[in-house]
């Protein structure tokens, strides 16, 4: 039997990068598709695609057996996603992965869940056989705030709201394990982290790996956004505050055992994360 071969799209993305190697781990044929040939991934094959070209999409699926599907946040990204979903059942992929939201629904008032929840319903209508993941909060989107936490603190409208959010990891070893598994079309997996933590948690945590001072501001949505105004495109900027209205509800606060069920290992606690990264958060 030859080996299955697993494309992986924004493979140089945070969880595609983690997700790599846990493929190659597993004695899989990985093919990386990356946009930027300087950024090829080494170690596996590589193919330069993007997704606003199809005949590169389809030169890309040739002869794979799965597709994790993942793209950069743009406005148009769903009607992206459920391009390279068409093309992959047209060019004879048999599994697609796509890595979706917690809470994806098509009523719901944050955008982003909107839009992936569109995109479910779409590939749950292909022949292809589909397995949706949807992560919570990522742990890794700390990094954005690595500057200020340097310094002390870090800010957001969250409140005292907990969010079970993920590692990065762990959504990476949960996509290697139903990529490459049984028994996983049709069915869709919410992926957390062990417990669901406040913010104020995540600095105590932060504080502990860096043996400093840390702590939590809760910041009115209204200056939240003004802070981001400058680095992040209207669309995005109201998407991310839609977000945390969403998160500030109480609404991603559910525990799933999803990672330890996929993966058999439990999945990561804010504080290690924050061990394994201290050197992030902390001043050069």
């Amino acid at each position: 039997m030859n080996t299955p071969t697993v494309l992986v799209i924004g493979a140089t993305g945070t969880v595609g990068s983690a997700l790599v190697p846990e493929l190659k781990g597993q004695g899989v044929n990985v093919r990386a598709m990356v946009r930027d040939p300087a950024r090829a991934v080494p170690g596996v094959e590589n193919v330069v695609a993007d997704l606003r070209d199809p005949d590169a999409l389809m030169t890309a699926m040739k002869d794979v057996h799965a597709v994790f599907l993942n793209s950069p946040s743009t406005e148009d990204a769903a009607d992206l996603q459920k391009r390279v979903a068409f093309l992959a059942q047209n060019v004879g992929v048999s599994r697609l992965v796509p890595l979706s939201q917690y809470a994806a629904r098509a009523d719901s008032p944050v955008r982003f869940l909107r839009w992936h929840a569109d995109v479910e319903n779409y590939v749950s209508q292909l022949d292809l056989d589909v397995t949706v993941l949807r992560p919570n909060l990522y742990m890794q989107g700390l990094f954005a705030f690595a500057g200020t936490i340097a310094h002390g603190w870090f800010g957001a409208p969250i409140g005292a709201a907990a969010v079970s959010a993920i590692d990065t990891r762990d959504i990476a070893a949960s996509a290697a394990a139903v990529l490459t598994g049984q028994g996983h079309g049709g069915r869709t997996y919410t992926l957390t982290g062990p417990r669901a933590v406040t913010h104020d948690e995540i600095a105590e945590a932060m504080a502990a790996a860096t043996s400093r001072e840390v702590v939590f501001r809760d910041v009115p949505p209204g200056e939240f956004a003004a802070a981001l105004a400058d680095a992040v495109p209207p669309w995005q900027l109201d998407g991310l505050v839609e977000d945390y209205a969403h998160y500030a509800r109480g609404e991603a606060a559910e525990v799933h055992t999803s990672v330890t069920d996929l993966t058999g290992r439990p999945a990561r606690d804010i504080t290690e994360f924050a061990r394994d990264h201290a050197a992030v958060f902390t001043p050069a």
